[in-house]
């Protein structure tokens, strides 16, 4: 049952980081500087809803999991994860803190969708060793 759990986790996290990467950030550019302090500061507060949840989830799980049993998907899972949390408070939270202070610099929204392939890679991955581990092992 945890493995679905988890499967689910996944899957909406993996769901909403392409979202992110292929739609949400990359639309920014097409505000101008008052129109994407308006729609950031809505934005961040709405996405934080889904997010936080599913990352808190998702974080859990991986901890119970590998202190359940020690194996590569666990052991990768965790590394991942706890990567994910520090590469999305170290590099994005201040990326995003320096959009609501006004830095709309296109070169800043540029950053922002090139290193977000970053998350949304492992996201996917994650997804996909969740999906193999409920499905095929």
């Amino acid at each position: 049952m945890i493995e679905i759990t988890r499967l689910l986790l996944d899957f909406g996290l993996c769901i909403l980081i392409w979202m992110v990467q292929l739609i949400v950030y990359p639309s920014f550019a097409f505000y101008n500087n008052t129109q994407l302090l308006t729609w950031h500061k809505t934005y961040t507060k709405a996405i934080a809803l889904i997010v936080i949840p599913l990352m808190l989830g998702q974080l859990g799980i991986a901890i119970y999991q590998v202190f359940l049993a020690q194996n590569v998907y666990t052991l990768v899972s965790i590394v991942l994860v706890v990567f994910l949390w520090g590469i999305t408070l170290l590099k994005f939270a201040p990326m995003h803190q320096q959009i609501s202070k006004g830095n709309t610099q296109i070169q800043l929204l540029k950053k922002l969708v090139q290193m977000n392939w970053i998350r949304t890679i492992i996201w996917s991955l994650l997804f996909m060793l969740s999906t193999a581990i409920v499905f095929f092992l």
